[in-house]
C-alpha cells in the first residue's frame, strides 16, 4: 500500500485492464481461501477460477468462504471440478446426480456462471457417445433454472473421451443450450492433439479456456501424463511450449472466442512459495499472452476513445 497525497492509503496494484481476460485458479497457490483471493487481485487480476476444495476447506465453513469470495471484488471465473458424471448407471448414476446438486448449489452461492466437468475416466461408466451425451444433457438441465452453463472438457487420460474434439462430439450430440466445451492447453499438448482442429468448434459454446505449460517436450506414458499434470505444470511462457501456447491462443482469438482464460497450474513447487511470488509469474504470463501474443494495449480512457472517435 501507498499513500496519496491526502495521506489516504490506496492500493498498488489495482486490477489491469489489459489482463482482465486472463485469471487465476485456487489450485496454484497455498493457505488459506481469503489469503489467496488477496493475493490475485493484488497481483492485478479481475477474476479468479475456485476449486470447491478450497471452498469447503474453509476454516470458517462454506457460508463464509461465500462471503469472502463474494465481498473480494474478483469476479468468478468458473468452479471446479465434477468427475466421473457421464456413463453411469443404477446406485452409481443416482450418487452422482446428487453429488452434481451439491455442486451446483455451491456455484450458484458462489456467483459462478459455469461449472466444469471433466470427462470420466471410470471404468464402469458407458464408452457409447449417445449415452454420455444423455447425462451430460441431464446434468444441464439441472443447471439451467440457475443460470449456470456447464463446460465439459476431454481429460488427457479420460476412458473414452480423452481430447477436444471427441468431448466437442458428445456436447453436440447432447445439443443443450447451456452445455458446452473446456479447453485445457496442458491435455492439447499432452496427446499433441492438433492445434488446428480448434477451427472446427462454434466459439459461442467454448465456455472456458484453461492454460498451462510443462518443461518437457512430451509425457511417454499415462502414468507421467497424470503425475506431470496434478504436479508440475507451469504457467505459460514457463515452458517449452511457448510458441504452441502462442498459436492456440490466437487461433481463439481468430476464431471469434471472447470469453476468459484461466492457469490452471498444478504445481508442487508453488505449493512452497509465498502467494505474491506465485502471483507475480501469473501476472508476467498474462501480461506476456496479452501484449505479445495478441497484442493488446490498455483500453483507452472513456474520455480519450471520445476525443479519439471525435477525430474519424
Amino acid at each position: 500500500m501507498n499513500a496519496d497525497s491526502r495521506g489516504e492509503r490506496v492500493a498498488v496494484n489495482a486490477a489491469l485492464p489489459n489482463i482482465a481476460d486472463f485469471g487465476m485458479d485456487t489450485i496454484s497457490l497455498a493457505g488459506a481461501l481469503p489469503a489467496k483471493l488477496a493475493a490475485v487481485r493484488d497481483a492485478g487480476f479481475a477474476q479468479i477460477m475456485l476449486s470447491a476444495r478450497d471452498v469447503v476447506g474453509h476454516a470458517n465453513g462454506l457460508d463464509d468462504a461465500v462471503r469472502a469470495v463474494r465481498g473480494s471484488g474478483l469476479r468468478v471465473t468458473g468452479f471446479q471440478v465434477l468427475r466421473d458424471f457421464e456413463g453411469l448407471s443404477g446406485h452409481l448414476h443416482e450418487y452422482k446426480i446428487d453429488v452434481a446438486k451439491s455442486m451446483l448449489e455451491m456455484c450458484n452461492a458462489l456467483g459462478s456462471k459455469v461449472l466444469l466437468v471433466c470427462s470420466s475416466t471410470s471404468t464402469h461408466a458407458s464408452d457409447d457417445r449417445d449415452v454420455l451425451a444423455r447425462d451430460l444433457r441431464k446434468l444441464a438441465m439441472l443447471a439451467l433454472p440457475l443460470g449456470i452453463r456447464v463446460a465439459y472438457e476431454g481429460l488427457s487420460w479420460g476412458r473414452t473421451i480423452n481430447e477436444f474434439t471427441t468431448a466437442w462430439d458428445v456436447v453436440s450430440r447432447a445439443n443443450a443450450p447451456n452445455l458446452g466445451i473446456g479447453i485445457d492447453s496442458y491435455h492439447i499438448l499432452a496427446t499433441q492433439t492438433l492445434i488446428e482442429d480448434l477451427d472446427l468448434l462454434d466459439p459461442g459454446k467454448i465456455y472456458l479456456v484453461q492454460l498451462a505449460d510443462f518443461m518437457w517436450q512430451e509425457v511417454r506414458t499415462i502414468e507421467e501424463r497424470v503425475t506431470t499434470a496434478r504436479h508440475f505444470r507451469v504457467f505459460p511462457g514457463e515452458g517449452v511450449h511457448s510458441a504452441a501456447l502462442g498459436d492456440l491462443v490466437q487461433r481463439l482469438d481468430r476464431l471469434g472466442y471472447g470469453g476468459d482464460y484461466s492457469f490452471e497450474v498444478f504445481n508442487d513447487d508453488y505449493q512452497q512459495m509465498p502467494l505474491p511470488t506465485v502471483c507475480a509469474r501469473a501476472r508476467r504470463s498474462a501480461m506476456w499472452l496479452s501484449e505479445d501474443v495478441l497484442r493488446r494495449a490498455a483500453p483507452i480512457p472513456v474520455r480519450g476513445r471520445r476525443r479519439a472517435d471525435e477525430r474519424r
